[in-house]
C-alpha cells in the first residue's frame, strides 16, 4: 500500500455501525486535531413537497432549531456560541442534512441538538414568520439574479414533467401558503431514522462516537416514515429548446445550455467527469473557458459543469455574458462542443486530468470535514469502504475512446437545452 492510500480512508480506519432502528453510523478517528465533524442525512428532502408548497422541505429543515422542547432559539444558540461550535440543518431535492463541528470533548452537545431537532421541535409561531420573510426577501433577490433565473429555467427546459424541474426554494406563492402547521407534520410524516446516515470523524475513538449516538437516538422510530421516494427516469429533449427569461434594467445575460448526463453510478460516470475537466473545468475553465472567455472575450466566465447524483444528471455550459453577445457566445460554445463530440481529447489534456484528480484527493482530505462529506457519499451511492484507496485506479482506467464515447452518447447538439437571462433580447 503507498503513502498516498495509507492517508485515505478504507475498511482498516472506518467503523461502520448500523442500529436496530436503521440509522447508519459511519466514524473516523482522527486525532491530529483536537475538533470533531458530525455530519449526516435523512430522505426527507423536496421530493416530497406538495405541489402547492413547494419549499415545504427546505423551511422545515431551516425551523427545526429555532426551538425545541428541551430549548428556545435563544439557549440553543446560546449553548453552540459558548463552546464555539456549530450545528445546522438543510435541505435538498433528496434529503435533508444536518452538521456541525466542536472540540471533541463537546460532541454530546452536537448529538444532543441533532436528537432535539429530530425529534422535538416546536415549530414556534414567531420564527416561523421570521424565516418566512427571510424566504420572501430571497425570493425576490433570486427573480433579480440573472444567474439563478438563467439555472431554473434550464432546469424547467431540461426536466419538464419530472421532479427535478422544481426549486427547493419555493415560490413566493407557495413559501406565503406553508403554516406552521404544515412544518410540524411534514416533520411528524416524513423524518425517521430509516435510511438515515451519520458521520463522526475528529477526535474521538469509534466506539465512543457510536456509544454517544446509539444512546441519543438509538431507541427512536416513527411508524409514519415513508419509503424513500423513487425517482423517475427521463428522456432527452425531442429537439432543441431555447427560452430567454427577461428582467428589466439589468446590463448582463447568463446563459446555460446542456442535455442530460449519466447518473453517479452510471459505468461512464468517471468518463463524462474527466471529459468535462478537459472540456470546462481544468485550469482557466478548460476548453471552453480558452475559447469562450480568453479568445474571444465574449464572457465574464464560462464553463461547462456536471451535475450527478441519484437520479437523471445533467452536463451543462454556463457564462456570463454582455447581453448582445448572447447569441454569439451560444453559438461559440456549441462549436466548441461539436469538437469534442467530433474529437474528443488529446492523451495530454487527458494525463493532465486523471493527474490533477489523483493529487486533490489526499488534498480533499486533509480536514475532518472532507473526510466527513466521502464518508457521506461512499455510504449514499454505496461505494464500498475502500473506494478512495482504489479511486487513483478508476481515474487511471479511463482511456480518451471512452471519453469521445460518452460525449456522443449524451451530448446531442439537436436536443440541447438553452435558457437565458437579462434584459430583453
Amino acid at each position: 500500500m503507498t503513502d498516498l492510500n495509507s492517508a485515505l480512508p478504507g475498511a482498516d480506519d472506518i467503523s461502520r455501525v448500523v442500529l436496530g432502528n436503521g440509522i447508519t453510523i459511519l466514524c473516523r478517528t482522527n486525532f491530529n486535531s483536537p475538533s470533531v465533524v458530525l455530519r449526516g442525512n435523512l430522505p426527507a428532502g423536496s421530493l416530497f413537497d406538495p405541489d402547492e408548497k413547494h419549499g415545504l422541505a427546505d423551511f422545515t429543515a431551516s425551523a427545526i432549531l429555532r426551538g425545541t422542547k428541551t430549548r428556545d432559539f435563544q439557549a440553543i444558540y446560546d449553548a453552540l456560541e459558548s463552546v464555539g461550535a456549530s450545528f445546522g440543518f438543510g435541505a435538498n431535492m433528496h434529503t435533508i442534512s444536518f452538521g456541525g463541528r466542536s472540540l471533541a470533548e463537546d460532541l454530546p452537545l452536537l448529538v444532543g441538538m441533532l436528537s432535539d431537532g429530530l425529534r422535538q421541535p416546536t415549530f414556534p409561531e414567531e420564527h416561523i414568520e421570521r424565516l418566512r420573510a427571510q424566504y420572501l426577501t430571497g425570493l425576490a433577490i433570486r427573480a433579480q439574479d440573472t444567474r439563478d433565473m438563467a439555472e431554473l429555467v434550464f432546469d424547467e427546459i431540461l426536466y419538464a414533467d419530472h421532479p427535478y424541474r422544481h426549486s427547493g426554494d419555493g415560490t413566493p406563492e407557495t413559501i406565503k401558503a406553508i403554516t406552521r402547521d404544515d412544518l410540524a407534520e411534514f416533520h411528524q410524516n416524513t423524518y425517521g431514522p430509516r435510511d438515515m446516515v451519520l458521520t463522526v470523524v475528529g477526535a474521538i475513538e469509534a466506539d465512543d462516537a457510536i456509544a454517544q449516538v446509539e444512546e441519543m437516538l438509538g431507541d427512536w422510530e416513527n411508524p409514519a416514515q415513508p419509503p424513500k421516494p423513487t425517482v423517475p427516469e427521463k428522456d432527452p429533449l425531442e429537439e432543441r429548446v431555447q427560452r430567454h427569461h427577461a428582467i428589466a434594467g439589468k446590463s448582463q445575460a447568463d446563459l446555460m445550455l446542456g442535455f442530460l448526463g449519466p447518473k453517479r453510478l452510471d459505468d461512464d460516470f468517471m468518463a463524462a467527469s474527466l471529459g468535462n475537466s478537459v472540456l470546462g473545468q481544468f485550469g482557466l475553465m478548460g476548453r471552453i473557458g480558452d475559447v469562450v472567455r480568453e479568445k474571444s472575450g465574449l464572457a465574464y466566465y464560462a464553463y461547462s459543469s456536471l451535475s450527478a447524483g441519484q437520479g437523471p444528471g445533467a452536463w451543462y455550459v454556463s457564462a456570463g455574458v454582455n447581453p448582445a453577445n448572447v447569441e454569439k457566445a451560444i453559438d461559440l460554445i456549441i462549436k466548441e462542443l461539436e469538437l469534442f463530440i467530433n474529437n474528443g481529447v488529446t492523451e495530454e489534456e487527458l494525463l493532465d486530468s486523471q493527474t490533477n484528480y489523483i493529487g486533490s484527493l489526499p488534498l480533499s482530505m486533509e480536514s475532518n470535514s472532507g473526510v466527513a462529506s466521502a464518508l457521506l457519499r461512499i455510504e449514499r451511492y454505496d461505494l464500498g469502504l475502500d473506494y478512495y484507496r482504489h479511486y487513483p485506479d478508476l481515474v487511471r482506467a479511463v482511456t480518451a475512446d471512452d471519453i469521445l464515447a460518452v460525449a456522443r452518447k449524451y451530448m446531442e447538439l439537436e436536443r440541447l437545452a438553452i435558457a437565458t437571462a437579462g434584459p430583453k433580447l
